[in-house]
This record gives C-alpha cells, structure tokens and sequence, in this order.
C-alpha cells in the first residue's frame, strides 16, 4: 500500500521536466535581478565616488584659500606667480559661451519642434528627427575644430575686429551641438498635448498658426523649458568646442570678440600634467569642477521638477 501511494505522489517524466524548466527560469531570473541590482549600485556608487573626491579636494583646496576671495576676486591667475583665485572670470567665459549658444539653440530647435509637431507630415517627422539627432552624436572635438577653422574665419569676414580665439564661434558652435536636445524634447513636449486643445481652438476659429503658438506651446511650456534648461545644463558643462576654439584666457568681460576661458577649459588645461598632483594649483581644479557640478546639478534638479509636473498634467 505504501509503495503504490509512493508510486502515486512521484511526478512522471513530463512533470519533472516542467518543474525542472521552472526552477532554471527563477534561476535565471534572480541571476538577472542580481546583475541589475548591482549595475545600478555601481553606478550610484561611482557617483558618490566621484562626489566624495570633489568635496575633499576641495576642502583641502578652501583651508589655503579664502571663500570669499573665491567668490568674489574678478582675476584668476593660479599658475601665475602673483597668485589670484577669484574664479569670476571663469564664470563669466562659460555663462557668456552658454548664453549664445542658448541664443542659437532655443529660437531655432523651439521652430524646429513646433514645425515636426504640427506642420510635417507623418513620413517627414519619422525622417527629419532621426536625422536631426544624428548631430548629438557627433564627436564635440569636431564640433571644436570646426568652429575654429570655419566659423571664426567665416566671423572675422564680417567682424576683422574679432580675435582667432574668441566665445562667440564656439557659443555659435554650441548652439548648433544641443540643437538636437532641445527641438526633440520640445518636439516630444508639444506631440504631448491632447488633441482636444487644437479641437477646441480650431472650432472658435483660430488659425493654425494661432493654435501652434496660442494654445500648443503655453500647454506644453514646462516641458519646453525643461528642454531649454536641460540645454543649458549641457552648454555649461561643455569642453572640447571651448578648449580649442575659446583661448585660455581668464577674464571678466562680455565681450564675445576676445578669447576667454571656461570653468572646463580651465580643468583641461591644468590636467594635461604639467602641474604637479597635490600642489594648490592642482586643486583649484576640483574647486572650480565642484563649482560646475553645483551649477549643472542645480539646472538639472530644476529641469526634472518641471518634467515631472509636466507628465502630472498631461498623462
């Protein structure tokens, strides 16, 4: 009796082979799971490594020199015998380059969104995006070499007054870089707005002109600006186009004819190796990069609150 219920409770063949394929597939799944998990805290490890070296750099960077002095000296000569650690020049090259690309980018990818939203046809917009985009993925050092042997050449024509270095061709070069960033964000913003909205105006008789701009994009102005401040986000942080085409000239000036420096272009100069490592000099670079990462991560924490409450509204 016992041997037939025994007999009666084992699984058959087919039923081992299922259980068998199902224990491998939790098996495999938790193995993935595992995998994930540790690339995402990987990543928010090597963050906080990053991080930390930042604010220890800079700690030991700020027990020499003066805060005050950092924030508010308008000379920036670190290298220089007469030492001056007001990083202000240095703020003012990358808010100037950052101002006219955003001056370039925002009018022309804003016309370039609403056009591929609302005016192109299906079989453009599926055409002209992909091809639109492909200029993120262009290499930034062309991007350099091009605004320094063709733009600036091209600008001097017209401006003999301009210097062979200066912001305005890279900030120009800039513009042209995050184009892509912010017509396609601003592009998916305004594709977001619900149909009814263009409805409900053409039925009072609006034109389409008047619907575009009227009603569309004052539906979908907190994702535009989201995309405008992810733009500048990506315009501050910006190297290559501004070493090469920018000078290494720290100053305090608006002008966009004479050559400048950024807060990156600084960090590229001081880590070519010439300084030596654990010298002053060589940590006013993770001031001035912690610095950059404050301003970038302030506009980037602004740009996520304004795409969150974008998705509130309209999804």
């Amino acid at each position: 009796m016992a041997t037939k219920n025994r007999q009666k409770w084992e699984p058959r063949t087919g039923e081992r082979a299922i259980i068998h394929h199902k224990r491998a597939s939790r098996i495999r799944e938790g193995a993935i799971h595992l995998a994930l998990f540790l690339c995402g805290i990987l990543s928010i490890f090597t963050t906080l490594g990053i991080v930390a070296v930042l604010v220890i750099e800079t700690v030991e960077f700020f027990k020499e020199v003066s805060i005050l002095g950092f924030l508010t000296d308008t000379q920036w000569t670190p290298l220089f015998v007469d030492k001056h650690f007001g990083i202000m020049p240095l703020v003012c090259g990358t808010l100037l380059t950052s101002l006219i690309a955003m001056l370039v980018a925002l009018p022309i990818g804003l016309l370039c969104a609403v056009y591929l939203s609302e005016y192109a046809p299906e079989r453009v917009r599926h055409v002209l995006k992909p091809v639109l985009e492909v200029l993120a993925g262009i290499p930034t050092v062309v991007y350099g070499y091009f605004a320094l042997l063709f733009v600036t050449p091209l600008l001097q024509g017209l401006i003999p007054s301009m210097s062979g270095f200066n912001a305005l061709s890279p900030g120009i070069v800039m513009g042209i870089m995050i184009l892509p960033i912010i017509s396609s964000l601003s592009e998916d913003a305004i594709f977001a707005v619900p149909q009814s909205l263009r409805e409900a105006a053409y039925a009072m008789g609006s034109t389409k002109l008047q619907v575009s701009f009227l009603v569309v994009i004052p539906a979908a102005f907190s994702g535009i600006t989201a995309s405008f401040l992810l733009g500048i986000s990506r315009a501050i942080g910006e190297t290559m186009i501004v070493a090469i085409a920018a000078g290494q000239q720290p100053r305090l000036t608006p002008n966009p004819l004479v050559p400048i420096e950024t807060m990156t272009a600084y960090i590229v100069q001081v880590s070519l190796g010439d300084t030596p490592t654990g010298t002053l000099e060589y940590r006013t670079i993770f001031a001035v990069g912690m610095m950059l990462f404050l301003s970038t991560f302030l506009v980037n924490i602004v740009s996520l609150w304004l795409r969150r409450r974008f998705r509130e509204v309209y999804l």
